[in-house]
């Protein structure tokens, strides 16, 4: 039986990557759908409170990309991420590119782009995402990090934990 893990957890499994870990009670496919279909993005994939994410582009398939780009008007700050998929295994397994673009923000997240591999296990009533991400030195791990993407990434699985109860109740 799989364990819940309520809040993200953050390790460093080398000196260029990082491991964010979560569960959530909901069924794999339901979590799966959440990261790749754009009307259920924008719904929980927000990061601090006051952000919007104007532009989700999903093309889920080997090849295929993404782009996806959030906007804060009360800061008037927006920045973006985009890539392409790599691997592609309905409800087991995402693996894509990601290329930060700092917008506004001024944010610094590395000069190349990152490697992600989202993997998803679960026993039908708990599912777990293990999001591995190799920024390809510790110069852009580290500058990521300061960011506070761990941080973003937990406050929007807090939206994620709402929006799959939601559905999974109804």
């Amino acid at each position: 039986m799989e364990t819940m893990i309520e809040k993200a957890e953050v390790t460093l499994p080398s000196d260029h990557e990082v491991q964010v870990t979560r569960s959530f009670r909901a069924p794999r496919a339901l979590v799966y759908r959440a990261h790749t279909e754009p009307e259920l993005i924008r719904q929980w994939m927000l990061g601090p409170p006051g952000w919007t994410m104007p532009v989700c582009e999903m093309d889920v398939r080997v090849g295929g990309n993404y782009r996806w780009r959030w906007r804060s008007e009360k800061k008037d700050k927006e920045f973006g991420f985009s890539g392409t998929f790599r691997e592609v295994v309905p409800n087991v397994r995402l693996v894509h590119t990601e290329s930060f673009d700092p917008g506004t923000t001024g944010e610094n997240m590395g000069d190349s782009p990152s490697l992600v591999t989202l993997t998803l296990s679960g026993d039908g009533v708990i599912t777990t995402i293990t999001s591995l991400i190799d920024f390809g030195s510790k110069a852009n791990r580290d500058a990521a990090l300061a960011t506070g993407m761990t941080d973003g990434m937990e406050m929007s699985y807090q939206l994620l934990d709402r929006l799959v109860g939601e559905r999974t109740e109804s």
